[in-house]
């Protein structure tokens, strides 16, 4: 198995936490090209993780040079262009899952894979929800279209560490139904 360094490719820690999950079905966005999709939530304490997307980021900005430059006279600096590495104690202050941490939407047109953390595809849909914790296979590229430029993020696969606590609300029915107390059955 030869494996190829792509300075543009990054596996996320096992501390990061998947949010709008979008994995099994695409959606479209605002009438655009149905693609899946998650946002990860990743810890500012992972630095590891948030080096190697850094550094990710920045060598899809110096080998996408030609497309970000288009028909001007120059290449934008990174600072001024859009990237896919935000702050979520900045964008997102009302919402404790994004506390302290920074968050990446990532998308692709194919369906990521998804696997266990024996590397075993997971086919139960229900195992895999906003909020659980997982490493993502991510990878960073320059996009310059209608106008806009910048850094987006792809979304190749996925792997699942643990469950955490479902995001949005949503109970899960394992455990609605995990007591035996059926005393306001017919209230």
């Amino acid at each position: 198995m030869s494996i190829i360094n792509n300075p543009m490719k990054v596996i996320t820690g096992p501390e990061t936490r998947w949010s709008y999950a979008n994995v099994w079905e695409p959606k479209s966005i605002n009438g655009g090209t149905p693609k899946y999709s998650v946002s990860l939530i990743i810890p500012k304490s992972d630095t590891k993780t948030v080096e190697k997307i850094q550094s990710a980021i920045q060598a899809a900005y110096d080998e996408g040079q030609g497309k970000l430059k288009g028909n001007g006279k120059s290449v934008p600096a990174l600072s001024v262009l859009k990237t896919p590495l935000r702050d979520g104690d900045a964008e997102r202050p009302d919402d404790p899952a994004y506390a302290d941490s920074y968050f990446i939407n990532a998308n692709s047109a194919v369906a990521p894979g998804i696997v266990d953390v024996d590397r075993q595809p997971i086919i139960d849909r229900s195992e895999v929800y906003s909020g659980v914790y997982g490493r993502a296979s991510i990878n960073f590229y320059a996009f310059n279209s209608n106008g806009n430029k910048g850094i987006a993020c792809g979304l190749n696969n996925l792997q699942k560490v643990k469950d955490g606590e479902p995001l949005g609300g949503k109970s899960r029915a394992e455990d609605d139904f995990a007591t035996e107390n059926d005393d306001d059955f017919l209230a």
